[in-house]
C-alpha cells in the first residue's frame, strides 16, 4: 500500500512564473486548452502516470458545473453567482450556462492568478453582467469586500457560491472548514453553496490506495497541492448547511443527464460534489413543525419526507 502523502505545505500562488506549474494552467491543459506551458504539461503528465484517465475527471467536473449552474439559474431562480477559483476561460463558462437560463444573470469570477484575470477580462467581460476579479479564496473578508464584488453582487438577495475543484488546493494549515464558515456567514438566506472536491474513501480499498498515490503526485511532483480528503472533511466545508438531494455524492450521481454509457474509471470515482442551501430560521422552524405534526399522526414515529439530505446523515 502507498505511504500517506503530506497533508500540509502551504502553496504560494504561481502568478506569471512560467517555471512553476500553475493550478489554472494545468487544469486548462487537462481540458485540452492551449493556455499552458511545458512546466504545466509536465506536471499533469506526471499525474497521468498514476491515473491515465485523469483528463476524464476534469471533463466530468466541468459537466457537473454545467448541471449545477443550470439547476440553480433555471430551476431555483438564482440570478447572481460568485465563482471562486474560476481558472482560465474555456468552453461552457459559468455565465454562459447561467445566462442561457436567465440572460440577466450576474456572474463574478474570482481567481488569484494574474494570467487568469488577464485572459478573463478580455474574454469573459462581454456584457454588463460579467466581471473577473483578482482576489484570494483564503482571505474571505478581502474577497467579499472587493469593490467589484460589492458592486455586482447584492448580498441582500440569494447568491450561488461556486467552488468547483478548488478547495482541494487549500492546505489543511489554512483551516478550509473555518474559512468556508466565514463565506457562509456572509451569505443571505436562500443562497446555495456548490462544492466539488477530491475524495479519499479511506476504507483500505484499491480506490483509497489510488487516492493516496494521486495526492502524492499532485503535491510532490510539481503542482504542490491537490489533497484527497475524507467524506467527513468535505462535509465540513458546507458549514452545517442543508444538502439538497442527492447529497454529497460522486459527481456522475448528481442528477446525471441520462443513463451511464460506460463503467466509471477509478479516477472518476474519487471526486465528490454537493449543493447545499442556507435556510432562514423561519424555514427551519416550519420544517421542525411539519416533522413534529407528521410524527404525531404516525403514533410518535418521526417520518421525514423533506427533499434534502442532512450533512453527515
Amino acid at each position: 500500500m502507498s505511504q500517506p502523502a503530506p497533508t500540509t505545505g502551504v502553496r504560494v500562488p504561481v502568478g506569471v512564473d512560467t517555471t512553476r506549474a500553475s493550478i489554472a494552467r494545468v487544469y486548462d491543459y487537462s481540458l485540452g486548452g492551449k493556455d499552458n506551458y511545458d512546466v504545466d504539461r509536465a506536471a499533469f503528465d506526471m499525474i497521468l502516470q498514476a491515473a491515465p484517465r485523469q483528463r476524464d475527471v476534469s471533463k466530468m467536473n466541468r459537466r457537473w458545473l454545467h448541471r449545477v449552474t443550470r439547476y440553480l439559474a433555471g430551476t431555483v431562480g438564482i440570478d447572481q453567482f460568485l465563482d471562486i477559483g474560476a481558472g482560465l476561460p474555456t468552453v461552457g463558462n459559468t455565465h454562459e450556462i447561467a445566462q442561457s437560463q436567465n440572460p440577466e444573470a450576474t456572474v463574478v469570477y474570482v481567481d488569484n492568478d494574474p494570467v487568469c484575470n488577464a485572459h478573463g477580462r478580455v474574454l469573459l467581460e462581454t456584457n454588463d453582467y460579467v466581471r473577473f476579479v483578482f482576489a484570494d479564496l483564503t482571505d474571505p473578508e478581502a474577497l467579499l469586500g472587493n469593490p467589484d464584488v460589492q458592486a455586482r453582487i447584492d448580498f441582500g438577495r440569494p447568491v450561488g457560491l461556486i467552488l468547483c475543484g478548488i478547495l482541494h488546493h487549500v492546505d489543511d494549515a489554512l483551516e478550509p472548514a473555518a474559512m468556508m464558515g466565514r463565506y457562509i456567514d456572509a451569505l443571505p438566506s436562500g443562497s446555495y453553496v456548490a462544492i466539488t472536491h477530491f475524495w479519499n474513501p479511506n476504507d483500505g480499498s484499491d480506490r483509497a490506495d489510488l487516492a493516496v498515490r494521486l495526492q502524492r503526485q499532485f503535491v510532490e511532483m510539481g503542482l504542490g497541492s491537490g489533497w484527497y480528503r475524507t467524506r467527513e472533511q468535505i462535509n465540513s466545508y458546507f458549514g452545517g448547511l442543508e444538502l439538497i438531494e442527492p447529497g454529497l455524492v460522486e459527481l456522475e450521481d448528481w442528477w446525471p443527464m441520462g443513463p451511464p454509457v460506460r463503467e466509471r474509471f477509478p479516477e472518476e470515482r474519487l471526486m465528490l460534489g454537493g449543493v447545499a442551501v442556507k435556510r432562514s430560521p423561519a424555514d427551519h422552524c416550519a420544517s421542525e413543525n411539519l416533522m413534529s405534526a407528521r410524527g404525531n399522526r404516525t403514533g410518535g414515529r418521526r417520518q421525514v419526507f423533506l427533499r434534502s439530505a442532512r450533512i453527515g446523515g
